[in-house]
Order: C-alpha cells, then structure tokens, then sequence
C-alpha cells in the first residue's frame, strides 16, 4: 500500500539579515546612547562585532535584536511570533535582562543559552569601548566600567573588552 502521507510543510520563511537590521533600526527610532549617539550604532558595532568574532547569522540576527525586548521597543509577543530561528530568539531571550535580576542570574542564563555568550562578548566590548566611555562624565564612566568588568568576570572572561 503506498504512503499518503502528505510531506512535511517547509519551514516558515526567515527574516533575511537586511530585513532584521531594518526591523531593529525602526525599533530603536529616535532612541540614543548614553553618549547621545544614535542607538542603531551600538547596534551595528554589536553585529559587527559578532562577525569579526566568527558568529553566524543566527548570532548577528540576534545581535542586531540584542536589546529590542529590554528596551521596550518591541514585545515578547513579538519576538515570539518573528520570522526568525528558536535560537536566535532563544539567544534574545537569554540576553534580556529582567526587572530586579542578579548579575549572576544572567550571567547564568547567557552561559546556559548557546550562542548567546559570543554576542554578549561583542556587547560588552562595544559598551566598554575607552573612546566610547570617555566621552560620559567621570562618574558614569566609572559605574559603567566596573559594571561591564563585573559581567565579564560572572562570565569567565579575562579580555579586556576592547575591540
């Protein structure tokens, strides 16, 4: 007897790289760094970085999506229902930080999340970029500095963050 079996439907379509920088550009309209620099640029530096480091398209997909659902800027609905693959989402998901989380508990998810370490490095080395820092005053350079040096111990990192 043969099988009639229908085959399987094909997978959804994805975003393409183009079509999700977009998506994280519109998202992020209008919204600037702590320097007042456009924020699409972090963005971009973060993609960017995740290249050099030898990520693949999944990790530079959710490196350009890295902070849409923390800032508000698209919700977790969204990144639900988005063209794009689990592990991008579940990469996104890993580096959203959560209202009153410990250090240590995202630290633990990012490393518990593949992919997700290499575009928290890439994050982390533009954040803590010295030209970037210098130009914010001496207090905030300072806080942030020992925050990022902080992250970069809880998740066994000895770079120094500099690209």
């Amino acid at each position: 007897m043969p099988d009639t079996t229908p085959p399987p439907a094909p997978p959804p379509p994805r975003l393409s790289p183009g079509e999700v920088e977009a998506v994280a550009r519109a998202a992020h309209e209008g919204q600037t760094d702590k320097a007042g620099r456009p924020y699409a640029e972090h963005l971009r530096a973060v993609a960017e970085g995740v290249r050099r480091r030898g990520g693949d398209d999944e990790q530079i997909a959710a490196a350009w999506l890295h902070d849409v659902v923390e800032d508000d800027a698209l919700t977790e609905r969204w990144l639900d229902g988005a063209a794009l693959s689990r592990r991008t989402k579940d990469i996104v998901r890993a580096l959203t930080r959560r209202p009153g989380e410990q250090p240590e508990e995202y630290a633990a998810r990012i490393l518990a999340t593949p992919g997700a370490l290499l575009v928290k490095e890439a994050d982390l080395a533009h954040n803590a970029d010295p030209a970037r820092l210098a130009v914010l005053d001496e207090a905030t350079r300072t806080r942030l500095a020992e925050k990022y040096a902080r992250m970069r111990v809880l998740l066994g990192q000895s770079w120094l963050g500099q690209e």
